[in-house]
């Protein structure tokens, strides 16, 4: 993948962006001194470059109901069949996450359960049943100290 070089006022404008997706384009343009058409432009710009991938609410599933939440590594049988592996973690709607890790363990997934025994069921009736899957190690989450999809700071003027 090639890294993209951005200017300052794209700088700016994901700044403004990733601390609230919300922002009206028409303050971001005044704040950026530029017009609005030029904010609608340069966004554009940011997602067809792939920097900007969409935008999203984010929800508490605590409050939701979904008490749980998990780590799982899992290790394959065989690595040639990681992707569709993947297909099938997919599929999962308790998985919220999917990654790719190096060390004992292949793919890493996040999943939220309303309870112990909904995780159970999800690993045992659905994570288990997936042809390849050679063992797994979990790790649960007691509490959320923060989130967050990138640090501002990172993105310089």
């Amino acid at each position: 993948m090639t890294k993209i070089t951005l200017d300052a006022t794209d700088k700016k404008i994901l700044r403004f962006l990733i601390t609230n997706a919300r922002t009206p384009f028409l303050e971001i343009a005044r704040e950026c001194g530029i017009s609005g058409a030029a904010i609608h432009q340069r966004i554009k710009k940011l997602e067809d470059m792939g920097v900007i991938k969409g935008s999203r609410l984010v929800v508490s599933p605590k409050i939701l109901g979904f008490d749980v939440c998990a780590f799982v590594y899992i290790r394959l049988s065989d690595i040639t069949h990681q992707s569709d592996t993947i297909e099938h973690l997919e599929k999962i709607p308790e998985i919220v996450e999917c990654h790719s890790v190096t060390g004992a363990y292949n793919l890493l997934v996040k999943l939220y359960c309303a309870d112990n025994e909904h995780f159970m069921q999800c690993i045992e009736n659905k994570i288990y049943k997936i042809p390849g899957i050679a063992g797994t190690e979990t790790y649960m989450s007691l509490k959320e100290s923060f989130q967050r999809e990138i640090n501002i700071a990172s993105i310089e003027e």
